[in-house]
């Protein structure tokens, strides 16, 4: 599951309990279960029905008053759950989130640990707004979300700057680096624009054991205009000798519903590579304050082989799914 809306919707369920929290100096615990029932088709290739766990999670969060003016606080969340499979499931055994840091009106905020990074909160939203999110199409950077210390400034005037770098040491496969990215995000009345690079310098992606594609730099921008009840995104990434990023997205809010309609593209600069496409539709209901459902559709297009079949380029996705949080 892409963490945008259900983070979004525990940050709003836990402001009150937050506050009593910061009363009696007591850490916030939170969490949720996530099912999804997906139905996923490649033409000329494989189909079938799945029931799986879309990412429930269980956390703590904690602030405090260091002195006046700065707060210092900590967050980890875990998952690895695996609800909807008992049999093969051994309980919590994954890291989502770890920080620590400290912030201020007058300095902004600094943190260290495994968080979402300084580029991908900036820019690649659309592909982490949606909730199953088995076609859609992320931005090709390579920095992981693990061993980051990240700094945002406070708002100048609506801008607000942020950069990271990630230590790999030693003990890192493919040996020390420090890759490194940077943000500017300015706000003005409904309209929010940012943009973003990522060196991807390091040997490792997303903190994992996998290769960099290569060195050269990931560029992103990202426009969103925010009407109240409906809002329009608008994203384009690109990376030398890999390939360039497109997306747009629509979300309009109705009551309890949602409804939101996006297309993503990604166009290869890679000799014999595919180019892909992707439409997504998602109707999401609010059934009480704790808990959604929500049906998610996608159709993916594109080169013969964008989908692991050298012939066809067409594969579809159906998902239900229903979250509970606290």
């Amino acid at each position: 599951m892409k963490k945008t809306l259900i983070a979004s919707a525990i940050a709003a369920a836990t402001i009150s309990g937050t506050a009593l929290a910061q009363e009696s100096n007591m850490p916030t615990v939170y969490g949720n279960i996530q099912y999804a029932v997906t139905y996923s088709d490649v033409e000329g290739g494989a189909n079938g029905l799945d029931h799986r766990d879309n990412g429930s999670t269980l956390g703590i969060l904690h602030d405090h008053e260091i002195a006046p003016g700065i707060t210092g606080f900590f967050k980890i969340e875990l998952e690895g759950i695996n609800a909807d499979d008992k049999a093969n499931s051994s309980g919590i055994d994954k890291l989502d989130e770890a920080y620590i840091g400290v912030k201020g009106d007058s300095f902004g905020q600094l943190w260290v640990g495994s968080d979402d990074s300084t580029y991908e909160r900036a820019i690649d939203t659309i592909a982490n707004f949606y909730e199953a999110a088995d076609l859609s199409i992320g931005g090709s950077y390579d920095t992981g979300e693990g061993d980051l210390v990240q700094y945002s400034t406070p708002s100048f005037g609506g801008l607000t700057l942020g950069a990271a770098v990630q230590v790999n040491g030693d003990g890192t496969p493919g040996g020390k680096s420090y890759p490194y990215q940077l943000a500017a995000i300015y706000a003005v009345d409904s309209l929010e624009l940012a943009f973003a690079m990522d060196s991807n310098d390091g040997t490792t992606g997303y903190s994992s054991n996998g290769a960099d594609i290569n060195n050269e730099n990931t560029y992103g921008l990202r426009g969103t205009y925010d009407a109240g009840d409906f809002s329009l995104t608008g994203e384009y990434q690109t990376r030398k000798d890999v390939g360039d990023t497109y997306g747009v997205m629509g979300v309009y809010a109705l009551g309890a519903n949602q409804f939101a309609l996006s297309y993503e593209m990604f166009s290869s600069d890679v000799t014999g590579g595919a180019d892909s496409d992707t439409v997504t539709l998602q109707a999401l209901h609010n059934l009480s304050d704790n808990m959604y459902v929500y049906f998610e559709g996608y159709l993916g297009g594109g080169d013969d082989g964008a989908y692991g079949v050298p012939t066809e380029s067409e594969a579809s996705v159906a998902a239900v799914g229903a979250v509970y949080y606290f």
